[in-house]
């Protein structure tokens, strides 16, 4: 069957680009009507361009006294030559982005199992702390670059099915599972990241030890103001909740948009940390924060259908380990750890639908008893 004119036409011209444009013998541009430049002169830089020791002695310049420093960082577990273009922390946040951990975030639940094309999931978690945390950070003249980093990479611990996971896991260890750690020491531990960026990664959970960064501190707070916001928005869309149920100290201080949520928050942690000199949020909006995260857990994170939800995701996931647990020569590239953890990473890393999938086919698990939300 031959192809619409139209369509033909469209595909005739995206490969006539194959090579881009020349527009002299030393010059290729991607348009062929490329006018874009720059005045070479212009900015005070000598012929290396303004490559990672530029920007790392513009550092001095631009972050505030206390604000984590690429130069004499870059403390990695095996020792890298430096790019030359990119800071270390720079570097990181490139490897995180790319990474098979990161990417399978978009499977993950957020708090609905297999949302829907409006709902969050934890990739799209991940990006709004990213926003949120380096917002903060650049208006307190601390590393972007870092600050990005531990953003993007600080749930990329998380196993499949949410939280329950964690709990699904923990009987398996001898130290338990917390997707915190997991994230830095077994993730993303083949990334070779900065000591400073796998701290903040491990540590941005409030019930773990604070991170040694400010960077990293930005990024605890940035992780629950976004997902308390956006989880009630989700919630709100889905009609598990409405907006004039929210706590009345929520409303008046931060208001009943996302938008003006997020805007409160993150300006009353930039005014008080300008103010006071320590990363945290003044008492007035602290409080609220406190009340909006509370009210989610009520209504949202412990409703009866959430822990059905968890409940089943315990159940497949325990089943699942195990199986890898007693056939261990299905866990693709086992390293030389012992079995039961080997089983515990293997199915951490999976997505939703892969570890539910992987449940009914290789288990046996019936698919009536997977999670709602599952494709069937």
């Amino acid at each position: 069957m031959s192809q619409p004119e139209e369509t033909t036409e469209r595909n005739r011209l995206w490969a006539s680009t194959m090579s881009g444009f020349a527009q002299n013998d030393t010059i290729v541009t991607a348009h062929r009507d490329s006018t874009a430049s720059i005045e070479l002169g212009a900015i005070p830089f000598d012929e290396r361009g303004i490559d990672r020791l530029t920007r790392e002695e513009r550092e001095e310049l631009l972050l505030v006294p206390g604000a984590t420093r690429a130069q004499g960082s870059g403390n990695r577990a095996i020792d890298e030559a430096p790019d030359p273009w990119r800071t270390c922390f720079e570097r990181d946040r490139d490897r995180i982005l790319h990474a098979a951990a990161f990417r399978r975030l978009a499977g993950k639940t957020q708090v609905f199992v297999l949302p829907d094309d409006h709902q969050r999931t934890r990739l799209t978690h991940a990006l709004e702390v990213a926003q949120v945390a380096t917002g903060i950070a650049r208006a307190l003249g601390l590393n972007v670059a870092l600050t990005e980093a531990i953003a993007l990479g600080h749930d990329c611990g998380h196993g499949p099915g949410g939280h329950a996971s964690e709990d699904a896991f923990n009987p398996f260890l001898p130290e338990g599972f917390n997707h915190a750690p997991w994230g830095a020491d077994v993730a993303l531990a083949s990334l070779n990241l900065c000591a400073e960026t796998l701290d903040g990664i491990r540590n941005h959970s409030w019930s773990r030890p604070a991170p040694g960064t400010p960077e990293g501190e930005v990024v605890s707070w940035a992780d629950r103001i976004a997902y308390v916001c956006h989880d009630f928005e989700d919630a709100v869309s889905t009609g598990i909740v409405t907006t004039d149920l929210l706590p009345a100290i929520v409303a008046e201080r931060c208001g009943i948009r996302r938008g003006q949520q997020l805007g409160s928050f993150i300006d009353a942690m930039v005014r008080t940390s300008l103010t006071h000199g320590t990363i945290g949020m003044d008492a007035h909006h602290a409080e609220a924060l406190a009340a909006f995260r509370a009210f989610n857990y009520e209504g949202i994170y412990l409703r009866d259908e959430s822990q059905v939800q968890a409940n089943a995701v315990i159940d497949v996931l325990t089943v699942l380990v195990n199986y890898f647990i007693d056939n261990p020569t299905s866990v693709p590239d086992a390293s030389s750890q012992d079995a039961v953890r080997s089983a515990v990473s293997h199915v951490a890393g999976m997505t939703d639908r892969y570890a539910f999938s992987a449940a009914v086919d290789l288990a046996g698990y019936r698919v009536d008893l997977l999670p709602q939300g599952i494709d069937h």
